[in-house]
């Protein structure tokens, strides 16, 4: 690749790889790599810049992740993120201490007072908050550095060392809450790293074709193909590939929602790819009888989906690869290097250990979601194909909590089919990112004419996100949702009470399990 590169040095906090998102916001490339990767390989990839992330160790763990000092030898500007500052330090010889009566621990917004000659800070505010989360503070700075930034119980929040080009922040740019973390970040590449910005979508599409075909050869593809954004996409760079050498799978598992399989047939039949529509619905439906627990459901999920499709491969004729819409974020909340698993995705966590494909190919691996659109609209999908709704794999499966049933499945269809008709009657289908309905395990007492009801509540879920690894509710009018409710209450039987989700992420995941 002829792109000028960053490398993000993994060393395993969750929201790791949300700084390679914003890097590329800057429409510059990079990748994230774990800190246990050899420095002479660093070296030899010319980067033109690195960042350091956090993580949930304290530097004076015995097991707590450490690179070797020869990392600032290399000549290359390095910025350091929350544990990544204090490492830089600790590794330069300074200290690094424990929060005590001088020197508290911070967490969540914070005020913070830049300097800014620090070219990190060129040209932003003087004073402007911050996102902290540390328990460990610096006590000592190495010899060469200065104090770039502070708080008031933090009087090390950003330093620099000017003419080494290393400089540290204790807080984390990454996070929408920081409010000038996009532009500190853009300042570090630009003005630090001298980086230019040639990373587009055009470019990561011609890339990624490229590298199918090389990877690919001859050989047979089948996609698994859910009508979703990330796998739509999937299959047009596919197409633009390997051509019909593809098969694209529709594996209809019974979760859908309402009338979507026949709506994701019509959307792919006028394709250029060889399209089939597999009804597995008694056969997924009958593997989760009597199952509550969510994360059984996606690993049981996810290993039919690929004994499903092994089973077509074979009246395919020989398939050598499986080619899945997997994106960043399933990536790290399924756990990535040494960050903690949140939900195991049914397309990464959820597979079995035995996959009889010669290999798995997944060409969004590395885009969040804001990417995979752009990425559609570059490669020529229609609108309504790049803009759809996002849903899990696992389906409406994972939004009925507890056990499924059949009847319980009909009640969700419905009851979400109303609620994605009145968001979109109201012109919000495009400003909330994702909202949809879920059938709770629990019943209350209503009452409907002169009868008592003990029937179940219904919660909606709405959010806004950049990036889908932080979210905000969505504001959706009381009107809409009273629309809704209402609704929902007379026209889907065995609900007699709707609530809407008023949780962001974190602390919440946007779904429910």
């Amino acid at each position: 690749m002829d792109n000028e590169l960053v490398l993000v040095i993994d060393f395993g906090g969750q929201y790791n790889q949300l700084i390679a998102r914003r890097v590329r916001e800057h429409n510059i490339y990079c990748e994230v790599i774990s800190y246990k990767t050899p420095v002479e390989e660093i070296k030899a990839r010319n980067p033109k810049g690195i960042i350091f992330t956090g993580g949930p160790n304290s530097v004076y763990l015995e097991d707590a992740p450490r690179m070797p000092k020869e990392i600032f030898e290399i000549g290359v500007p390095i910025l350091g993120i929350c544990y990544g500052i204090q490492f830089m330090v600790y590794s330069l010889g300074g200290i690094i201490g424990k929060a005590n009566e001088n020197a508290a621990a911070e967490f969540g917004r914070t005020d913070c007072e830049f300097d800014l000659s620090c070219p990190v800070f060129n040209d932003l505010n003087q004073k402007s908050v911050v996102w902290m989360s540390h328990n460990d503070y610096i006590e000592k700075l190495p010899e060469g550095f200065k104090a770039a930034g502070h708080s008031e119980k933090c009087p090390f929040a950003a330093i620099a060392d000017d003419l080494r080009k290393f400089y540290g922040v204790q807080f984390h740019p990454e996070v929408n809450h920081t409010e000038e973390g996009k532009e500190m970040l853009g300042n570090f590449l630009y003005k630090v790293c001298g980086c230019k910005g040639d990373w587009t979508m055009s470019n990561y599409a011609k890339t990624a074709i490229a590298q199918i075909r090389e990877k690919v050869g001859s050989g047979k593809v089948l996609l698994a193909l859910s009508g979703g954004v990330d796998s739509s996409v999937a299959c047009a760079l596919l197409s633009k590939a390997v051509g019909d050498q593809l098969t694209c799978v529709f594996v209809d598992h019974g979760f859908m929602r309402k009338n979507e399989g026949d709506e994701v047939e019509a959307a792919f039949k006028d394709w250029n790819v060889n399209f089939v529509r597999v009804d597995a619905s008694d056969r997924f439906i009958g593997k989760l009888e009597g199952v509550s627990d969510p994360e059984t459901k996606r690993k049981t999920i996810g290993e039919e989906f690929i004994r499903v499709f092994e089973e077509e491969a074979k009246k395919i004729g020989k398939v050598d690869y499986l080619v899945q819409g997997t994106i960043y974020p399933d990536v790290i909340e399924s756990g990535l290097g040494d960050a903690a698993v949140i939900k195991s995705h049914h397309n990464v966590g959820g597979l079995p250990d035995c996959v009889d494909f010669k290999e798995i190919i997944e060409p969004l691996r590395l885009l969040f979601k804001d990417e995979v659109r752009k990425l559609g609209t570059e490669l020529g999908l229609a609108d309504y194909l790049v803009w759809r709704q996002p849903f899990p794999g696992p389906g409406l499966a994972i939004r009925i909590m507890g056990e499924i049933t059949r009847e319980k499945l009909a009640i969700l269809q419905d009851a979400d089919l109303i609620f994605r008709e009145e968001i979109a009657a109201a012109g919000l289908d495009r400003s909330i990112n994702q909202y949809f309905a879920v059938l709770t395990n629990m019943r209350s007492v209503g009452v409907m004419g002169d009868d008592r009801t003990y029937d179940y509540a219904l919660a909606l879920r709405g959010v806004t996100t950049t990036d889908f690894m932080t979210a905000d509710f969505a504001r959706i009018p009381y009107e809409v949702l009273e629309k809704v409710s209402v609704r929902v209450v007379n026209e889907v039987k065995h609900i007699n009470r709707v609530v809407y989700d008023v949780t962001s992420k974190p602390p919440a995941t946007i779904e429910w399990e």
